[in-house]
C-alpha cells in the first residue's frame, strides 16, 4: 500500500516533518526572545523572535490541517484499496474461498484488518515528524549544552530498547485476540444462517450457550491484548516521563551554577515538555504498526490462495456439444433435459460438481477436454441449494450479471417457469432484498434462485435439487415448465423427484459412482428395482405394480 500511495505518503511525511519541526523550533524562539530580549532588555530582539514565533505557530496551523487531510486520505485509501483487493480475491476464488477460509475470517478482515492497515499509513506523517523533531531537538541541545544533548541522543534509544520487549507480547496477544474473533464471527453467522432449523428442533439454547462460552473466550482474549496495550502506553508515559524530568533536573543545575542562562533554561524546559509529544506518538507508532503487521499477515494470506481450479482454458466448442463425464460414464446429449437420479446423494453432487468444473474430474465438452474449454463459468451453470439472493433490487438479483438491464420479457419468461409469479406480485421487482433473501421463505428462495438460473440461459444448466422445497403442486407445474423455458439448451437435472424424472427427455441412474441404467423414468421405474427403490423411498414393489398396470408391460 506504501508503495502504491508513495505519492500521499511522501506529502504525508513532509507535511509531518514541518509541522513538527515548527513545533520543535517554538521553545528555542521562546528561549531566544526571553534571553536576548527580555533579560537583555532589547526590544528589537524582543519583537524579532516574537515573530519568528508567530511564523513558527502559522506554518504549524497550516501544515497541521494539510497533515491532517493527507493522513485521513491515506487511512481510507489504504482501507478502501485492501477491500478491493479482498473482494476481488472472493470472487475469483469463488468455491474455493469457503473450503479454505471461514466466513467469520473474511468478515474480520472486512471489519479490523482494513483499519489497522489504514492506521499503520495514518501514522506514516507523525511518526516521520517525531523521528525528524527528536534528531533536531538533539542536535540543538548538543549545540547548547553537550551534556543535555548527550542525555536526549542517549535517552531516546534506550526508552525504545526499553519498551520493545512489551511490543511481543502485545503483538501476539493481539494476533491470539483477532483469530478468536474470526472464529466467533463464523459462529455467528453460521447461528444465523441456521436459526429457523435450531427454533424447529429445539437446539436454540444448546448453540446458545456454546456461543456466550466462546464470546467468554473472546472477551479474556480482548482483556489480555488490552493488558499488554495498558503496559505499552504506560511505557510510553513514564519512560518519557523519567527522561523529561532528568533534562529539566540537569538544565536547572546548569542555570544554577551559571554555566546556562534564564533563556537556555528555559528552551530547555520547553523541549523537556515538548519531547513528551514526538516520544508518545513513537509508541502509538509502534502500537499501531503492530497491529497493522498483524492485519496484514490475515489479508495476504487471503490473497495467497489460489482457486482450486483455474480458468486458463481457450476453447470453445459448439453450444449444441455432448458433455461427458468419463469417471460415472455419464453422457449428456445437448438440447435436451437428462435427469441424473443418484441411489447416493452425493454421487449426483459429485457429477455435478465435475461438469461444473469446481473438482478435479476428466470431462470433456464437444470432444475438448473441460479444463482446455474457456468462459466455462459462463458456459455451465451449476445451481445448488446453497446459493445465495444478493442484498439490492430484485430485479437486479434476478437478471444475468452481464445484463443488468436484460430483456424484461425473458426475466418474466424465468420468472413464470420457476413459479415465482406469486413471489413477484406479492413483493414487486423494486423491493429491496435483505442479506442473502431472509425475508423469503425457504421455497420462494429456491424458486427465485432456480429464476436466477433460468434468466442466466447458459449453453448447461445444471439443477441440483431444485424443487426440494416446494410442495407438490408447485414442483408439478415447475416440471411441466422447465423444459419449455429450456428449449434449445441443455439442462441436467440432479434429483430424485418422480414428477421432475416423469418430465425429463432422459433419466440416468447412477449407483456407486457409475451410471449403471438409462432410458426414460417409466422404462426404468419397470425394468429397474434399484432406480424404482431409489425415486419411490422403498415403495417400489407397488409403484412398479402401477406402472405395469398403466403401460401394459
Amino acid at each position: 500500500m506504501v508503495r502504491v500511495q508513495w505519492r500521499t505518503c511522501a506529502a504525508g511525511a513532509a507535511l509531518g516533518v514541518l509541522w513538527m519541526l515548527s513545533q520543535a523550533l517554538m521553545p528555542a524562539a521562546i528561549g531566544r526572545a526571553i534571553g536576548d530580549g527580555v533579560v537583555a532588555r532589547d526590544e528589537g530582539a524582543l519583537v524579532t523572535w516574537s515573530g519568528v514565533l508567530l511564523g513558527l505557530g502559522l506554518v504549524q496551523a497550516v501544515t497541521g490541517a494539510v497533515r491532517h487531510r493527507y493522513s485521513v486520505f491515506n487511512f481510507l485509501a489504504a482501507a478502501y484499496r485492501t477491500i478491493q483487493l479482498v473482494t476481488r480475491q472472493a470472487t475469483r476464488l469463488g468455491g474455493t474461498l469457503p473450503k479454505r477460509l471461514s466466513a467469520g475470517e473474511v468478515v474480520s478482515i472486512g471489519l479490523s484488518d482494513v483499519a489497522h492497515i489504514g492506521e499503520t499509513l495514518d501514522i506514516v506523517s507523525r511518526g516521520s515528524g517525531a523521528v525528524v523533531a527528536i534528531v533536531v531537538v538533539a542536535g540543538i541541545l548538543l549545540t547548547a549544552s553537550l551534556p543535555l544533548g548527550l542525555i536526549v541522543l542517549v535517552g531516546v534509544p534506550l526508552i525504545l530498547l526499553v519498551a520493545a520487549p512489551l511490543l511481543r507480547p502485545y503483538r501476539d496477544r493481539e494476533m491470539e485476540h483477532r483469530e478468536l474473533v474470526g472464529e466467533l464471527s463464523t459462529h455467528a453467522t453460521d447461528l444465523v444462517a441456521g436459526l429457523r432449523v435450531l427454533r424447529g428442533i429445539g437446539g436454540e439454547p444448546l448453540f446458545s450457550r456454546r456461543y456466550h462460552a466462546d464470546s467468554q473466550r473472546v472477551r479474556a482474549a480482548g482483556v489480555a491484548a488490552a493488558r499488554a496495550e495498558t503496559r505499552l502506553n504506560g511505557a510510553e508515559v513514564l519512560l518519557p516521563g523519567l527522561l523529561i524530568a532528568l533534562v529539566t533536573w540537569v538544565g536547572a543545575r546548569f542555570a544554577a551554577d551559571g554555566t546556562i542562562g534564564v533563556g537556555q533554561l528555559v528552551t530547555f524546559y520547553g523541549y523537556a515538555v515538548f519531547l513528551i509529544v514526538p516520544l508518545k506518538t513513537l509508541g502509538e507508532a509502534a502500537g499501531k504498526i503492530t497491529k497493522g503487521l498483524v492485519a496484514a499477515g490475515r489479508v495476504t494470506e487471503l490473497l495467497a490462495i489460489d482457486p482450486a481450479l483455474p480458468a486458463t482454458g481457450s476453447a470453445r466448442p459448439a453450444a449444441s456439444a455432448d458433455l461427458v463425464d468419463i469417471a460415472s460414464g455419464l453422457v449428456v446429449r445437448p438440447n435436451r433435459v437428462t435427469a441424473i437420479a443418484a441411489a447416493d446423494p452425493r454421487d449426483a453432487q459429485a457429477v455435478a460438481d465435475r461438469l461444473g468444473r469446481y473438482t478435479e474430474g476428466e470431462v470433456d465438452f464437444g470432444g475438448v477436454p473441460l479444463d482446455r474449454v474457456a468462459d466455462v463459468r459462463k458456459r455451465i451453470l451449476v445451481a445448488v441449494n446453497e446459493d445465495r439472493l444478493f442484498s439490492g433490487p430484485l430485479a437486479e438479483s434476478l437478471a444475468p450479471a452481464d445484463e443488468p438491464d436484460g430483456d424484461p420479457a425473458a426475466l418474466r419468461a424465468a420468472i413464470r417457469a420457476a413459479c415465482a409469479e406469486d413471489v413477484i406480485e406479492s413483493a414487486g421487482l423494486d423491493t429491496y432484498v435483505a442479506e442473502a433473501g431472509r425475508e423469503f421463505s425457504g421455497g420462494q428462495q429456491q424458486r427465485l434462485r432456480l429464476a436466477r438460473a433460468l434468466a442466466a440461459d447458459p449453453d448447461v444448466l445444471i439443477l441440483v435439487e431444485p424443487t426440494s422445497a416446494v410442495d407438490a403442486h408447485t414442483e408439478a407445474r415447475i416440471a411441466e415448465r422447465l423444459g419449455q423455458a429450456r428449449a434449445g439448451r441443455t439442462t441436467v437435472v440432479c434429483t430424485t423427484s418422480p414428477l421432475l424424472l416423469d418430465q425429463a427427455d432422459h433419466v440416468v441412474f447412477v449407483q456407486g459412482g457409475r451410471v449403471v441404467a438409462e432410458g426414460t423414468h417409466r422404462e426404468l421405474l419397470a425394468t429397474e428395482q434399484r432406480y424404482a427403490a431409489t425415486v419411490t423411498r422403498g415403495e417400489a414393489t407397488e409403484r412398479t405394480k402401477i406402472v405395469s398396470a398403466e403401460t401394459g408391460t
